[in-house]
């Protein structure tokens, strides 16, 4: 199907419906609705731009159709939201969008730090504390605190992230473990590794969206998406609703997951 396209018929799930009615989840197969969804947040500043807005107003707009998602997937059961917020490659923007973007985070996660806990929203960090302003690294560090006990939803904010250096860090932990003889190399396997990146205790990401179009990965969890299915829209992240979230739903629904092998034959 044609990932952009918004099929007519999807609109709000009615509140006394079952969560999966009118995505072509059957109520009997909540196994269709991905565990782990996993956002790459793009077109933030083409949004703008394309209503002569300076970039930041973009990035302001982006932060509040993130903050619908959230409350979108609690309601429909899904267990990890993860957002790529910002990569290290980031850094190389201009310094004012730079410092408006730690801004924005300071902002929104002293803005929603309550409104997650009631929500029953578990945050956490995921990417490298280094480099990042104090400011942000104390926001960061309050919402994980205050939602720790948090049962529901684990929003994952993906801040100073990337998946090569994640990867790197991992192997150190392990090669660390090796040279002090508490692990032997043969030892390694994919679950040791698992262990050692900082989803460690997180299912894998089952679904990948990424809104303005974009064909790529951007470093963005490059081992924990191995089997993930991609959901590719047009649509740039601020008008990424709920709407367009159900599309991908949706398509995610129609997928054949083989895991590498083959498809088993329908029962006649």
């Amino acid at each position: 199907m044609d990932s952009s396209r918004v099929p007519d018929h999807l609109g709000p799930v009615p509140r006394h419906a079952h969560p999966l009615a009118g995505l072509g989840f059957p109520s009997n197969r909540p196994s269709g609705l991905p565990r782990h969804v996993a956002v790459i947040m793009d077109g933030n500043g083409r949004w703008a731009q394309q209503r002569g807005l300076p970039r930041l107003a973009g990035h302001a707009a982006g932060a509040l159709r993130a903050k619908e998602l959230v409350q979108t997937c609690g309601e429909l059961g899904v267990e990890v939201l993860t957002l790529y917020s910002f990569s290290v490659e980031n850094w190389s923007r201009p310094p004012e969008e730079v410092d408006g973007l730690m801004e924005l985070a300071v902002a929104q996660l002293a803005a929603e730090r309550e409104a997650l806990a009631v929500q029953g929203v578990r945050f956490r960090h995921l990417g490298s504390r280094a480099g990042l302003p104090a400011a942000v690294l104390e926001q960061l560090d309050a919402t994980a605190l205050a939602t720790a006990g948090c049962q529901g939803l684990t929003l994952c904010l993906a801040m100073n992230y990337g998946a090569r250096q994640e990867i790197v860090d991992a192997m150190r932990v392990l090669a660390q473990r090796a040279a002090r003889g508490d692990l032997m190399p043969e030892d390694i396997d994919q679950e040791l590794v698992g262990s050692a990146l900082q989803t460690a205790g997180l299912p894998d990401p089952d679904l990948v969206i990424r809104t303005a179009g974009e064909h790529r990965l951007s470093n963005f969890l490059l081992w924990q998406v191995s089997y993930a299915e991609l959901h590719v829209t047009e649509l740039l992240w601020p008008d990424f609703d709920r709407t367009a979230f159900e599309c991908a739903l949706e398509d995610y629904a129609g997928r054949t997951r083989k895991w590498g092998s083959v498809a088993a034959p329908e029962s006649a």
